[in-house]
């Protein structure tokens, strides 16, 4: 596949800075922008993409992903209604079961069933029905010109892996973030860098450059598997004690997942020897290559998610290789 037949998109947190990096990425070509939504992390999702709407014309949005357990279904019904038409058409919502978000309150990822329930009556309230919430029927009952008319022509996406997840797609979404899905759009999420002539896959700006995301690793190994999961990584017990020794049992997730995917804390740091320096590192061509095979493989869409103290280099340096 030619590497520029695969839509080339971002990835970005929500913040002070969202909107004008969404008008760097119109500007470079970015199919669209996803938005990562995170409550603990980030500040909320449908204000920066209303923002972000409002200075763009062409690039598509899209959440990545939204939580269904931070935001009632009616609310969230609603505030994907608003920025849809903010945006004429331009949003896709994507939803998830909740990893990093959920594990930073304290709580698991929600189930599959849950997740199908809330998608399935958001759905049904952006088409205009009447749905039971809570025993209660409910609906959206904006008057006319307070939001899109209903029904809200909004893709549904499900960030989904595995038999199971692949089915609720099948049954319920229009794409999926995941493995390619054999009757339906799929997106990949990636973080990488572009090497600057000369430069080695270990230079310090290459770890500062993609090491929020490439540390993530060892958080979700302590989430997940606790400390014996953790130990297992090359120094991941220094980094476990440095977590458990300033704060007690019950409060260790509110700092396992500091900083997540944008900064490094200072307990993260000395994990940087450690990260992976090779994959979707290198220059131009190679990059290149690396979205053809993706392409290839049966992705239609790779979501860039560029991180670093220079996002804007990133983001301009990717776009270059793609084209």
């Amino acid at each position: 596949m030619n590497v520029k037949t695969i839509e080339l998109s971002c990835g970005l947190p929500p913040g002070p800075r969202f909107a004008d990096l969404a008008v760097l990425a119109e500007e470079l070509g970015y199919t669209r922008v996803w938005i990562f939504d995170s409550a603990p992390l980030w500040e909320d999702v449908f204000v920066h993409l209303a923002l972000a709407a409002e200075r763009t014309e062409r690039i598509g949005l899209a959440t990545a992903v939204l939580i269904p357990a931070q935001r009632s279904v009616m609310t969230m019904a609603s505030g994907i209604a608003t920025v849809a038409r903010i945006s004429d058409g331009r949003f896709r919502a994507c939803f998830g079961t909740g990893f990093t978000a959920r594990f930073a309150v304290g709580q698991r990822p929600m189930t599959m069933d849950a997740l199908a329930e809330y998608v399935g009556a958001v759905r049904r309230l952006l088409a205009g029905d009447t749905v039971t919430v809570d025993g209660a029927a409910v609906r959206l009952l904006h008057a006319p010109g307070l939001t899109a008319d209903r029904p809200v022509n909004v893709s549904v996406w499900l960030s989904v892996f595995g038999p199971r997840g692949l089915q609720l797609a099948t049954d319920l979404a229009d794409g999926i973030i995941g493995p390619p899905h054999p009757s339906m759009p799929s997106a990949m999420i990636i973080s990488g860098t572009v090497l600057d002539p000369g430069e080695e896959p270990g230079s310090d700006r290459v770890r500062a450059a993609i090491g929020p995301w490439r540390v993530v690793d060892w958080h979700n190994a302590y989430a997940t598997g606790g400390a014996d999961a953790v130990d297992a990584m090359p120094g991941g017990k220094a980094w476990r004690d440095s977590i458990e020794a300033l704060a007690p049992e019950g409060e260790r997730h509110l700092l396992t997942f500091e900083g997540h995917v944008t900064h490094l804390t200072h307990r993260d740091q000395p994990l940087l020897e450690h990260i992976d320096v090779k994959t979707v590192v290198g220059h131009p061509d190679r990059i290149a290559r690396n979205l053809s095979r993706l392409g290839d493989a049966g992705f239609r869409e790779i979501i860039y998610t560029p991180s670093g103290p220079d996002v804007e280099r990133e983001l301009r340096a990717f776009a270059a290789a793609h084209h």
